[in-house]
């Protein structure tokens, strides 16, 4: 009598467990490489604060709506940067036509400084 056997196919909830254990050593590491940048990071957060309170910088909530009205899109990433005296937003966005841009935006104001455009198409630096 002959028998044919397959292997069994992987059990998805192990493989979920090993990609998950994978995944939280990763972000242990990478918390691990991270600390003595949070020192650094609670003193930008600090600062900002500061800047919102003594009204150099307009609230972040304040400046994303502005910017949807003129620029519409998803807005991917934000910084606030110190830069020679001047606090700036920098704002990534895709657009919804799929044209990344990187925004810099006087952080009092809202006013956009200077866009370009980051996806290799035509564009470049726009004032």
């Amino acid at each position: 009598m002959s028998v044919n056997c397959a292997p069994a196919p992987p059990c998805p909830a192990s493989r979920a467990g090993r990609v998950a254990a994978r995944a939280l050593a990763g972000l242990l590491v990478l918390a691990g490489l991270l600390a003595p940048a949070q020192a650094h990071d609670d003193d930008d957060h600090e600062r900002a604060r500061a800047a919102l309170r003594a009204g150099e910088v307009l609230p972040l909530s304040t400046l994303l709506e502005r910017l949807q009205r003129r620029h519409p899109g998803q807005v991917l990433e934000v910084e606030l940067e110190r830069d020679d005296g001047r606090w700036i937003y920098e704002v990534k966005l895709l657009r919804q036509d799929g044209l990344l841009f990187e925004l810099a935006l006087d952080a009092r104001s809202g006013e956009v400084l200077s866009q370009r455009q980051k996806n290799g198409r035509s564009g470049g630096r726009q004032r």
